[in-house]
């Protein structure tokens, strides 16, 4: 199988557990996801199989949305409720006040990552040395919110919608509404609701997977690889210049159908004589032609 297919993650799986189980339903090794996902947090997870694991990199820099609830009025080492309770404190502002402070970490944000993360730091992953009850200096990276919308404000529970940029952090983000008010914050919950173009709507569970495989529906599930790439440009290659399109070379526009020139460096969706999709090229205006980016050569 070559494509994706979005799972809805549910709580206490990490991504590594989702691939496992994915291998055991699909029957196939060459599996990989776009990214992690933190165990209590469910939604959104693409799962790349066969030639769909050129995806992973390209899919980790997707922007994101999620839906968060944030509990004001505490603070924890993981800035999540899962963590230990650092310090508690009366929760003494206004709904108008909370609607300020969210709003104001909408656009570019310096953003100091958690200790409990992924993120290594000379050779070790953060979270090991959080668990040692090590804390070591982090440099602010630049994220961006490009929306914050308020669903719904119960104090002291504040439900948001966030779509961000790649590498931002939502328990960062609410602990940091939390100390912008005084009273500290911890992210209570956590959905993803979108990656890139792929949402909820086009997801399953697990679960679900599984009674498609055992109904023998499995293929109905995965997307193919190019739906990665929906919206760009495409080309197909003439009959005769298809080899060189299976070897990955570059190609010139007069190689193609359309013999047209897209952007430099613009991607460019090629297609084979029989319109099964190849591969991303790229114009290279300095060689004239087409030079591939990533290859997908294997059929679906």
């Amino acid at each position: 199988m070559n494509g994706i297919i979005i799972i809805d993650k549910e709580p206490d799986f990490t991504s590594a557990d989702v691939v496992a189980k994915m291998r055991g339903i699909c029957g196939q090794r060459k599996i990989g996801h776009t990214g992690t996902l933190d165990p209590a947090a469910t939604g959104v997870l693409p799962i790349c199989l066969g030639s769909g694991t050129k995806l992973c990199s390209l899919l980790t820099d997707k922007d994101k949305e999620y839906m968060a609830e944030l509990l004001l009025g505490v603070r924890t080492d993981t800035q999540d409720t899962t963590g230990r309770v650092l310090e508690e404190n009366s929760v003494e502002v206004t709904e108008d006040a909370v609607r300020a402070a969210c709003l104001s970490f909408v656009g570019d944000y310096q953003q100091v990552p958690p200790m409990y993360s992924a993120l290594k730091v000379n050779g070790r992953r953060l979270y090991e040395l959080a668990r040692e009850g090590k804390e070591v200096e982090r440099k602010a990276r630049p994220v961006t919110i490009l929306a914050l919308e308020i669903l719904e404000l119960r104090l002291p529970v504040v439900k948001i919608r966030v779509a961000c940029t790649k590498g931002t952090y939502i328990r960062t983000l609410c602990a940091d509404i939390g100390e912008k008010l005084g009273c500290g914050g911890a992210m209570q919950s956590l959905r993803r609701t979108r990656v890139g173009k792929f949402t909820l709507e086009q997801a399953v569970t697990l679960g679900q997977l599984q009674e498609r495989k055992d109904s023998g529906r499995l293929a109905e599930a995965l997307l193919p690889v190019e739906s990665c790439f929906r919206g760009y440009p495409c080309l197909t290659v003439r009959a005769g210049a298809d080899k060189f399109l299976e070897n990955g070379n570059a190609l010139y526009p007069d190689q193609t159908i359309e013999n047209r020139i897209y952007g430099h460096q613009e991607w460019v969706c090629f297609h084979r004589p029989d319109g099964s999709f190849a591969g991303i090229y790229a114009f290279d205006e300095t060689e004239n032609r087409y030079k591939p980016v990533k290859m997908f050569l294997e059929k679906e």
